[in-house]
């Protein structure tokens, strides 16, 4: 599974240098937990339909490797990459733990994947295009690494289209900050709407979009929802960048976490992630 330096293609001397974007959540401890929940089946429904047992996957942005060990189980052999360290030795924690012996976790650029032509019968990316700056140029790149008649899925949140009831003045200002802070930092926050779109641009020609949420309403998963949420917004890189932009203070920062957490404490408190997934073969 691993390349060489020399079955990597040589780099084009015409090809402009990959944008480079901010990663908005960064890789704080809230942040590994909160992506350290989610599971094949919660984040991937869409594609676990199509994989086979012997079907070589490649999980671009692993993050903490919940979702890459889980789709592990289901195919053949599994690389994660992902181009945070945190997050890698997050992973391969993950893997040792859980005795993935088909899986191989590495640090990894998905502007420029380090694998021959063809390499991969599918690959994923949960949660990845919404925070570059140059989504289509990757869905490029997965699609050349991607066998002829292979997949590569995506999914993303679509942060416009959240909703929750009841209403809450504090997380009506965390979502416009939120979109304000993550185009700042180069990425599209309403990523969810535009994968079926960047997918046919990036030369897709058989695609099918689909959608899914996550939705919160028990106390057990608002209390970990908004709990993560306002430990995000005073400890993690997204209180980093809304301070070094200027879009907000400490002090509203504190107020945003607590009115996170003052929905979270109401019995009537529902909340919804709607998201825009994509099959589209290579």
């Amino acid at each position: 599974m691993s390349s060489t330096e020399a079955d990597r293609p040589a780099p084009d001397p015409g090809r402009a240098e990959a944008p480079r974007e901010t990663y908005s959540h960064g890789h704080h401890a809230s942040v590994l937990a909160a992506h350290g929940r989610r599971t094949a089946e919660s984040s991937a429904a869409y594609l676990l339909p199509h994989l086979r047992p012997d079907d070589v996957l490649l999980d671009v942005g692993a993050g903490p490797g919940t979702i890459t060990v889980d789709l592990a189980s289901r195919v053949g052999q599994v690389v994660g990459l992902d181009p945070a360290p945190a997050a890698v030795a997050a992973a391969q924690e993950l893997v040792t733990s859980r005795g993935a012996t088909n899986v191989r976790i590495a640090l990894g650029d998905v502007y420029a994947l380090d694998a021959p032509d063809d390499t991969y019968d599918v690959v994923h990316a949960h949660q990845v295009l919404q925070h570059l700056a140059d989504p289509v140029a990757a869905l490029r790149e997965m699609r050349r690494v991607c066998r002829p008649g292979g997949i590569v899925a995506v999914r993303d949140a679509d942060y416009a289209t959240m909703t929750w009831f009841p209403e809450s003045g504090a997380l009506t200002r965390w979502l416009a900050l939120y979109e304000a802070i993550a185009r700042r930092n180069g990425g599209e926050p309403d990523a969810g709407r535009r994968v079926k779109s960047w997918a046919l641009e990036a030369g897709f020609g058989d695609v099918t979009a689909t959608g899914s949420v996550w939705c919160y309403a028990s106390a057990e998963d608002l209390a970990w929802w908004t709990g993560t949420w306002a430990e995000r917004l005073t400890e993690s890189s997204f209180a980093t960048s809304a301070l070094a932009h200027g879009l907000a203070d400490r002090d509203e920062l504190g107020r945003l976490a607590e009115g996170w957490l003052t929905f979270g404490r109401d019995p009537r408190a529902w909340f919804l992630v709607p998201h825009g997934e994509v099959l589209a073969r290579a």
